[in-house]
């Protein structure tokens, strides 16, 4: 897994890479521009952080989460060897945002609220994500947030439980995707089927444009 993050507007020039999760305390180890984050009792790497990234990628660009290329991901690498750390960088090109289907869904066993989804997602794969939205229901098609995603918000979609149920993913609603005319209410978007495909990757601008005609 590889997670990429650069808000220049916020934190200047540099690149967040994010490679595992964080569960206790973490070590951080500095050579020159480059940052290691570790778990502090495995010694397992969390991420590294890249700074004056431009000198290393001088096309970067964007504000939140960033898709890099293989050679890009190669080109951070070779900043790795410099500094001294392990190459452990692999390129991740897989859309962590698309379109899925829910095939089915059940109560939850613990809760009177959430209810247990399956739901196809990109490659044939079926996902069992868990969904507290009141309007969720089998035959929508949605937005789901893979694991890896990073949401507008910062936060990271990681695999867990809800409520002792596995849960890997999150159906998405409109305000949590941070599309402009986003209803501000709880509940899932669903989008017209005839317009979006299961599988596909989740085009912000097209959902964005639905909106708008529904507003």
């Amino acid at each position: 897994m590889l997670i990429s993050c650069y808000n220049p507007q916020e934190l200047g020039d540099v690149l967040m890479v994010v490679t595992g999760q964080t569960r206790g305390k973490q070590r951080v180890t500095q050579h020159g521009d480059v940052v290691r984050i570790s778990d502090a009792e495995t010694d397992k790497t969390l991420g590294y952080n890249f700074w004056h990234a431009k000198n290393i990628i001088p096309e970067l660009n964007g504000q939140g989460q960033v898709q890099l290329t293989a050679s890009q991901v190669e080109g951070l690498n070779q900043a790795l060897k410099a500094a001294k750390f392990d190459a452990d960088l692999v390129d991740d090109d897989t859309p962590k945002f698309v379109v899925g289907y829910v095939e089915e869904m059940e109560a939850h066993p613990d809760s009177d609220h959430l209810h247990v989804t399956k739901t196809r997602v990109d490659d044939g794969n079926v996902l069992q994500i868990v969904c507290g939205a009141p309007n969720i229901a089998a035959g929508q098609t949605v937005v789901v947030a893979k694991v890896g995603a990073m949401m507008p918000s910062g936060a990271i979609i990681w695999p867990g439980k809800l409520r002792g149920v596995a849960s890997d993913g999150m159906i998405c609603s409109a305000r949590e995707l941070a599309l402009p005319n986003a209803p501000q209410k709880r509940g899932i978007m669903e989008l017209p089927a005839e317009q979006f495909t299961a599988g596909e990757p989740f085009d912000f601008e097209k959902g964005a444009a639905v909106l708008k005609v529904q507003a």
